[in-house]
């Protein structure tokens, strides 16, 4: 394996689709908080951003967004590589692919360094989100998303990272919601709206439990080898049985949730467009309930994760259409 090979496999790319599908979400309700309210009269941090074009400025928004939500992923695929390979926890017991650090193919400094370059860039990102979004005008929220985007950062890093690893200690799935379901969604609104409307938190509760979802698919596949390695993950605490049940709630939640937002907001039968993903989402449960056997079960953190990525990108197209 070529070096280049090694860092995108250490990258994951197949956890890209599901970290971006928050931004997606939230995005599109700005966007549509924008049109129906006519913020385009307004002149203020808009046209200092844009030369007086908001759509340029929306575009703008969404593009830093990704960027930034993206260097956070790849920035906790590196930091759980490494985190995880000092720890012995990849090991000949390990069930999913062979990770970089484990394998030999990046060395422990190697990685240490591009998880320093990765979070430096995923900063550098973010404090342009935050000027383009918020200009010099709004001090308080630009302060408050630094702090916000730093704490991001260190979540990426401490997941697996260092003696107090929340990952250890079966806190992943809180981070996971919170970061990529509430803070990805209700955050992204707020960058484009300057408010805060309290649905917006049920698509972000949606898209937060569907990401807890793949991590706890993942936690699943590894409970052996995390149980042998002390890992103490959500499902090494529950046991493999309870954590189905959970598994099946989350998703169950994260269904009624994003039903609950349509019922709320309906217009038009364009606005549940989003509905076509549950088929593949409900396949999936079935897949679950008649495997016996946890280990087999990684095919299906791709599937829940490209399920979770379509349903970002028809309910955006509900919102905006």
């Amino acid at each position: 394996m070529t070096k280049f090979k090694a860092w995108l496999s250490a990258a994951r790319l197949r956890t890209l689709p599901l970290s971006v599908s928050g931004i997606i979400v939230g995005s599109a309700l700005g966007q549509r908080f924008y049109l129906e309210s006519g913020l385009s009269s307004e002149t203020s941090s808009l046209s200092l951003c844009c030369a007086g074009c908001p759509q340029f400025y929306h575009t703008l928004i969404f593009w830093l967004a990704i960027a930034t939500t993206l260097g956070l992923q790849i920035l906790s695929n590196f930091a759980n590589d490494y985190g995880d390979g000092v720890k012995g926890t990849d090991n000949k017991d390990r069930v999913g692919p062979q990770r970089a650090l484990q394998s030999g193919a990046i060395t422990k400094q190697g990685m240490f360094t591009g998880i320093v370059i990765t979070a430096l860039i995923t900063l550098a990102f973010a404090i342009t989100l935050i000027y383009v979004s918020f200009g010099k005008e709004n001090f308080f929220y630009s302060v408050f998303f630094f702090i916000l985007g730093l704490a991001a950062i260190v979540a990426a890093i401490k997941y697996t990272m260092g003696n107090s690893a929340y990952g250890y200690r079966g806190l992943g799935d809180v981070f996971v919601f919170i970061f990529f379901g509430l803070v990805s969604v209700v955050g992204c609104y707020f960058l484009f709206t300057k408010n805060l409307n309290l649905l917006v938190f049920l698509p972000g509760i949606t898209i937060g439990l569907l990401s807890t979802a793949v991590l706890n698919l993942n936690n699943m596949r590894d409970h052996n080898s995390d149980k042998k390695a002390g890992k103490n993950t959500l499902v090494v605490k529950l046991g493999i049985q309870k954590a189905r049940t959970y598994h099946f709630s989350i998703i169950v939640v994260a269904m009624i949730s994003i039903l609950a937002f349509s019922y709320l907001t309906y217009e038009t039968p364009m606005n549940v467009l989003y509905l076509i993903a549950f088929i593949p989402l409900l396949i999936h449960l079935i897949k679950v309930a008649k495997t016996k056997n946890s280990e087999l079960l990684d095919p299906e953190l791709k599937k829940v994760a490209l399920s979770t990525f379509l349903l970002s990108i028809l309910f955006s197209l509900g919102q905006i259409f």
